[in-house]
């Protein structure tokens, strides 16, 4: 945040030409005569009145702040209310001239910001969908994708004028990119109608973009796409969207992978995954060990004797591969208790002595007050 601080012991009230008791409405009407008259726009190069404007400036910042205007009338111009040996100073934060003079009056040579952000436009950023299989989310693949853009003319290569001729300076806004309207003490700026805020018009247009300057093609751009990457991932592409106006940058692209679902597998926070494993009445009672397929073939899992329906066993280092820094995440596998639905008459007779000799109620202590 910029920070002037003014020099003089100056009564305010002198600077703003009006009296101690001046109203809101007085001391308002007397800062936008004085900024008027002062302001650099219509004193180019007067280094005393940009001076002058800056005194009004800063002057009105205090007497328009009632709660600073009740200190600087308290105060005067005693060192107690700055501190200053040079008696009472005022201050404008957040004050830039040339953000004030460029942006809100227009620069009278037409080279300030104002036409910077008028000439120089960055192209816009453009998104396009890139559809993956679950398997080669993981693995990583490189792919061509297709992309419409406005690109630059490539036989006026930006200019929007025919060969053998050039855009010239817009006469109604003398090459500015924009007029200024006079709204009291500002002027408010738009964009030339005539030129549509370039600074030129072109009166012999290019045949091929007539005029634009830009012309629709498909480009084709290489993608690696790194592995590990999960539905709705965006890698950017700088500089390769829309082209800029006025010589200005490129947009970015983005490229947004639209991951397929898998038949076994889930994304489970940043690297991991989960599966479902099915295991028996007598795997989850006894204990077990287990095949379980992983994104780099089968391993075994142990299954601990008393596993309950939807207990989580972790697989370390064999879920997907980390975007950010190294390694994988973990694979999580969820048990699931099968209950058969159709008994031979031996296992029938196995699970009849099983409860005769079960004296186990798992609801005594699901349903205890």
């Amino acid at each position: 945040m910029a920070t002037r601080t003014g020099r003089s012991a100056k009564d305010l009230y002198e600077v703003l030409g009006v009296a101690r008791g001046a109203s809101q409405d007085e001391i308002k009407k007397a800062y936008r005569k004085l900024a008027r008259q002062y302001h650099p726009d219509k004193n180019p190069g007067d280094k005393d009145a940009e001076e002058r404007f800056k005194e009004v400036q800063g002057a009105y910042d205090v007497l328009s702040d009632t709660e600073k205007r009740a200190q600087y009338d308290s105060f005067g111009a005693s060192d107690r209310l700055r501190g200053g040996p040079g008696g009472f100073t005022f201050q404008t934060e957040g004050f830039d001239l040339g953000d004030l003079f460029g942006g809100l009056f227009g620069s009278p040579t037409g080279s300030g910001p104002g036409r910077a952000q008028q000439r120089g436009r960055r192209g816009a950023d453009v998104e396009v969908s890139v559809n993956l299989s679950f398997e080669d989310s993981l693995k990583g693949v490189e792919t061509t994708i297709p992309v419409a853009l406005d690109s630059v003319c490539g036989e006026c290569h930006g200019s929007g004028a025919r060969a053998g001729t050039a855009p010239k300076q817009c006469p109604q806004c003398a090459g500015r990119g924009f007029v200024s309207e006079a709204q009291g003490l500002f002027a408010l700026s738009h964009p030339c109608p005539r030129c549509r805020g370039n600074g030129t018009i072109v009166e012999d247009p290019c045949p091929r973009c007539r005029g634009a300057g830009r012309e629709r093609r498909t480009r084709r751009f290489k993608v690696q796409i790194p592995a590990g990457v999960k539905d709705g991932t965006r890698i950017k592409l700088r500089g390769k969207g829309e082209a800029g106006h006025g010589g200005a940058p490129a947009g970015d692209l983005y490229v947004a992978t639209r991951v397929e679902p898998s038949n076994l597998f889930r994304r489970r926070g940043e690297a991991d995954l989960e599966i479902d494993v099915p295991v028996t009445f007598a795997e989850a009672a006894l204990g077990a060990t287990v095949e379980v397929p992983t994104p780099d073939g089968s391993v075994s899992l142990k299954v601990p004797a008393g596993s309950q329906d939807g207990k989580l066993l972790k697989i370390k280092g064999r879920g997907a591969p980390k975007l950010r820094g190294s390694g994988r995440g973990d694979l999580v596998a969820r048990l699931h208790v099968s209950v058969p639905t159709k008994l031979s008459k031996a296992e029938r007779e196995a699970i009849e002595k099983l409860r005769a000799a079960s004296h186990e109620n798992p609801r005594e202590k699901a349903f205890m007050p």
